[in-house]
C-alpha cells in the first residue's frame, strides 16, 4: 500500500462519493443491478478491493453465483438480459473513455433519460473507487 485510503483519509469524501451512488439509485435503477454494473466496471479496472466488495454484496440478495462469476464474460454468458447485457457495454466503453454511438443508443433502448443519467452516474463513482484503489495499492483485507 503506497498510502492509506485517501477516501478514508480527506474528511467529507467517502459520503460525497456514496452520495452519487445514493443519487443514481433514485433514478429507479435496481441496487442489484446497480451492483452488477459495479463488479463488470471493477473488473476491467483490475481492482481487487471492489471485485471482492461488490461480489460479497451481490451473493447477500442471493444473486447466483453464475451470474455473478460470468460478469467478466457477459458477452459469452446466457445469463444476463438485454439491459445489463447494455450496460456492460455502456460502463466498458465509459471506462475506456470514448462510448460510440451504437453503445449509447443501446442503452438508450432500455432506460429514460434519468435512469440513463443515474447510470452513467454510477458508473463514474465506482470508476472514481477504483481508480484510487489500484493507484494506491489498496489491498482486499
Amino acid at each position: 500500500m503506497r498510502i492509506a485510503n485517501p477516501m478514508m483519509s480527506v474528511p467529507g469524501a467517502v459520503q460525497a462519493l456514496l452520495g452519487l451512488s445514493e443519487a443514481a439509485e433514485k433514478t429507479g435503477l435496481d441496487k442489484n443491478f446497480l451492483e452488477l454494473v459495479y463488479l463488470r466496471v471493477s473488473l476491467v479496472n483490475s481492482c481487487g478491493v471492489c471485485i471482492d466488495y461488490h461480489g460479497k454484496l451481490l451473493r447477500k440478495p442471493g444473486e447466483t453465483d453464475e451470474r455473478i462469476q460470468c460478469v467478466a464474460a457477459w458477452r459469452d454468458a446466457p445469463y444476463y438480459t438485454g439491459a445489463e447485457k447494455a450496460a456492460f457495454a455502456l460502463a466498458e466503453e465509459m471506462t475506456h473513455v470514448h462510448v460510440s454511438d451504437a453503445v449509447w443508443a443501446g442503452a438508450a433502448q432500455h432506460w429514460s433519460e434519468e435512469q440513463l443519467a443515474g447510470l452513467t452516474i454510477a458508473i463514474s463513482a465506482i470508476n472514481v473507487w477504483n481508480r484510487l484503489n489500484v493507484a494506491t495499492g489498496q489491498k482486499v483485507a
